[in-house]
């Protein structure tokens, strides 16, 4: 089985040395492109106003000056073209992926791409708490056998699975439950005001790991409750029951 790893954390990020322990456990057949740089948040961006530069490390491995959906588009149409992966990785990030982070996140993203590009393809996250310990084993014990179970299984060509696991030591782990996307019930987003020299303002944006009250089955609720969180996520966004009432609407 050939497969392609990536993530949004960095080409030397510790969640891709946790990857690796994992595709090692499901081939010898590894390829690598992941950004050069930290590119959390890209979400779906794809680089067009600037060139892209990669830089290789093995005939197997490379990183881009870009963001993950470059990374996998390069990996597919140029750096290994004509060896299209039988499976695409993407991770394993620095922090859980759950709810509307879904939206933003470049390691999601990646799998995503994939996806559309026809190859199944799995996002893993490691949730972390603010005590900055972060249990990277749990991650990598845990992801082989539930990515051989995802793979004896047909998936829909534009659904790619998103698995988080809860930030504590894997024996810790109460289960492995399926879930759907969350949705928090209290913002996480983190606006830091400062002044430079100069005395203009500026800001950090950042996000605070908080779950809320999550409602139960849904991403968020599993992680709270220390199990692992796989959720299917579709590619197709339309929502077919408000458009059958438009249809009547604007009939």
């Amino acid at each position: 089985m050939r497969i392609l790893l990536s993530n949004d954390d960095g080409f030397n990020a510790p969640g891709m040395e946790t990857l690796r322990r994992i595709a090692a456990e499901l081939s010898d057949n590894i390829y690598v492109v992941a950004p050069e740089k930290e590119q959390s948040g890209a979400s779906r961006s794809l680089t067009l106003h600037n060139p892209l530069r990669i830089n290789k490390y093995t005939d197997r491995e490379y990183s881009v000056e870009g963001t993950p959906t470059d990374c996998v588009m390069m990996a597919m149409n140029y750096l290994f073209k004509g060896k299209t992966p039988d499976l695409i990785l993407s991770g394993v990030n620095r922090g859980a992926n759950l709810g509307e982070d879904v939206l933003y996140s470049g390691t999601v993203a990646a799998a995503s791409e994939g996806t559309l590009l026809g190859v199944r393809s799995v996002a893993l996250s490691q949730g972390i708490f603010e005590t900055g310990v972060i249990h990277w084993d749990t991650a990598a014990t845990l992801a082989p056998d539930i990515i051989r179970k995802l793979l004896k299984l047909e998936w829909p060509a534009d659904v790619l699975m998103n698995i988080n696991f809860p930030a504590v030591a894997k024996e810790q782990v109460k289960s492995i439950r399926i879930t759907e996307q969350g949705k928090r019930d209290l913002s996480n987003l983190s606006i830091d005001d400062r002044v430079d020299a100069r005395g203009r303002d500026y800001f950090w944006l950042g996000y605070r790991p908080s779950l809320g009250t999550p409602q139960e089955g849904t991403d968020l609720w599993a992680i709270m409750d220390h199990s692992v969180s796989v959720t299917p996520l579709k590619l197709n966004l339309t929502e077919h029951r408000m458009a059958a009432e438009l249809e009547k609407a604007f009939a």
